[in-house]
Parts: structure tokens; C-alpha cells; sequence
């Protein structure tokens, strides 16, 4: 149904109340005790738990209101440290309203369009964790979004179910059967994001749960755990050289996630010292250098029917930092 029957997008929608009250996550179902998240350093458990705050606050900020001209002012107060994760719980909020108003399907795309393209991965991501939350054809879901990086939402798919549902997925269960192809590699590289929540950043927590699964699955969870060690750290400087270390041969796909987490936070023009640390200890550049090394891997991206742009795109990083003679999966 269009026209008429769509309410015009500069109205508050009706939908989003009913939305927040089926859908409102509570703050507490974000913290690590409620988690059971083995964080055990204070600071780290609160720089964990703010993250989740800052996503609940743009998550429910979108379903309160999810005219544009109220919601970006209501994101942009937030210190820009912390603003690319309120613009994921937005994503997830507008998309969840396009998914339960879909005669009016025009609130993720036109946030895209409009301040969140600054944000462009952090709202892919957390537009995935629709998928979590409600039923449907997932190729269907990604086909409305940019051909190159709709698979950041099977990504926010897979860190949205090892946050919430971690025990199962350590224990070995794979992606959704509901996933197909690709989709379901780029579900790790969301699951290996996850680790750094669950695991408080402790490298030898993190790789015994990355040997603990299969062989062929390690390359995207490393790559994942480079991107939110570098995005949502922090880490010190031991801790990051430890990271690169216990990555082994991974070490091309954990540098490629932190390549792409400097590409993420240069875009949103919020680059701190912290990023520039890691990206010096990971992928042996300025973090600067390594956003550039991103954007120069997408020039001439061949078209292949047998893998996505993305995957190219991310081979061409991953063997960047490959050791002569290696070869990136």
C-alpha cells in the first residue's frame, strides 16, 4: 500500500510505541553480570556497558520519534567517542519500523541518505539485528540495502546473537540454517565482534574461543575481533601486541577488521589517539593509512559470480598484510 494509505514521513508514527513496547530492550539486558560476560576489569565492564547505553539510547530514540529532523539532533548531542554505536541502535529502531510498517518502508533508506551515511557500517550492523528479532527471508532483507555492504548485516546478525546467545554458539552451533552462502561468513565476522564483548577484551579467553570452534570458521571470527578491539577498545598497548600475536597466520584478517574499523571511525570523523595506537600494533600503519588502504582496496572491484564485491574487497586488505608467500582465504 503507498500513497494514501502511507502516513507522510514528517509525522511521528504510531507504529514505534507499539514497537518500543514489543520490541524496548532493557539497559539491564545489556550489562555483563546479566550477560554473564567474564569481564573482569571494572573499566573495561564499564566502557562495555556504556557502549550498550549509548546503542539503547539511539535504539529507543528512533521508536519514540523516527522523523529525522527529531532524531539526528538527539543523536549528534552524544560525545563522539560513543555517537557511531547510538547510530546502530537508530538503524535497528528504523529498521524494525520498516519491517512492521511495510507500506511505509522509506525511514533506513533515507537515513542513509541522510546523516547516517557518516555511519554508514555502524547502521548495516545494526539494521542486522532485525534479523534476530523477527522472522523472514533474509535475501529478501539484504536486497533492499548497497550491494557492497549489506553483508554488515549478516555481520550485525552474528554479534547480536553471540552477545545474547553466547554459550550456544561457543559450544560450536553454526549460523542460522536461515542464512545461505556468503551470508553466513560474514555471520562469523559479526560473531567474532561479539568475542571482544564477552570475553572483556582477554586475549587468551578470546583465542581459546576462537580454537574451540572450527578450523574454518577462524579466519572471519579473527577478522571480526580485529574490528571491535580497534572501534569499541580499549585495550593497552600489551594487551593489543598480545592480540597480533595470538592471531597467528590470522593475522591478515585481524589486521583487515582493523583496517576496517579505522575506515568506520575516519568516515564518522571521530579517529582518536586510541585507534591510532591500534592500527600502529595491528596493521603496522597509521590509522589514517589504514581507512586509505580500504578505500584504495575498492578501486575496480571485479564482478565475480562466484564471490561478493565484499569478499574481494576484503581479500585485497587481508593481502596487504599477508607475510610474502601467504595467501588470504
Amino acid at each position: 500500500m503507498t500513497g494514501a494509505f502511507a502516513p507522510p514521513y514528517n509525522a511521528p508514527s504510531h507504529v514505534g510505541s507499539i514497537a518500543k513496547l514489543l520490541f524496548g530492550i532493557s539497559p539491564v539486558q545489556t550489562t555483563a553480570a546479566r550477560r554473564g560476560f567474564r569481564v573482569a576489569a571494572p573499566a573495561k565492564r564499564e566502557r562495555m556497558e556504556t557502549v550498550g547505553r549509548h546503542f539503547l539510547t539511539g535504539y529507543h530514540a528512533a521508536l519514540e520519534d523516527d522523523r529525522l529532523d527529531s532524531l539526528v539532533p538527539r543523536l549528534e548531542k552524544i560525545e563522539s567517542a560513543w555517537r557511531g554505536f547510538a547510530y546502530e541502535g537508530a538503524a535497528m529502531g528504523l529498521a524494525l519500523l520498516d519491517w512492521l510498517n511495510p507500506w511505509n518502508r522509506r525511514r533506513i533508506s533515507a537515513f542513509l541518505d541522510d546523516a547516517g551515511d557518516d555511519h554508514a557500517y555502524m547502521v548495516h550492523v545494526g539494521a542486522g539485528w532485525v534479523l534476530a528479532r523477527v522472522p523472514g527471508n533474509v535475501e529478501k532483507f539484504l536486497s533492499r540495502f548497497d550491494p557492497l555492504l549489506r553483508w554488515l548485516i549478516a555481520d550485525g546478525y552474528g554479534f547480536h546473537e553471540g552477545f545474547f546467545r553466547a554459550p550456544r554458539y561457543l559450544a560450536g552451533q553454526p549460523a542460522p540454517a536461515r542464512l545461505r552462502g556468503y551470508a553466513r561468513r560474514a555471520f562469523d565476522q559479526g560473531l567474532g565482534r561479539s568475542l571482544w564483548f564477552i570475553e572483556g577484551g582477554e586475549v587468551t579467553a578470546i583465542t581459546k574461543d576462537i580454537a574451540g570452534l572450527s578450523a574454518d570458521r577462524r579466519g572471519d571470527l579473527w577478522s571480526g575481533v580485529g574490528l571491535a578491539a580497534v572501534y569499541a577498545g580499549e585495550a593497552d598497548l600489551d594487551e593489543l601486541k598480545s592480540l597480533r600475536d595470538a592471531a597467528g597466520t590470522c593475522l591478515p584478517q585481524l589486521a583487515q577488521g582493523a583496517a576496517f574499523a579505522a575506515k568506520a571511525r575516519s568516515r564518522a570523523r571521530n579517529l582518536s589517539t586510541y585507534q591510532e595506537m591500534a592500527c600502529r600494533i595491528l596493521c603496522d600503519m597509521s590509522a589514517v593509512d589504514a581507512a586509505r588502504l580500504t578505500d584504495e582496496a575498492l578501486e575496480n572491484l571485479p564482478v565475480s559470480e562466484e564471490l561478493p564485491a565484499f569478499e574481494i574487497w576484503r581479500r585485497r586488505i587481508q593481502h596487504r598484510f599477508a607475510p610474502v608467500g601467504q595467501a588470504s582465504r
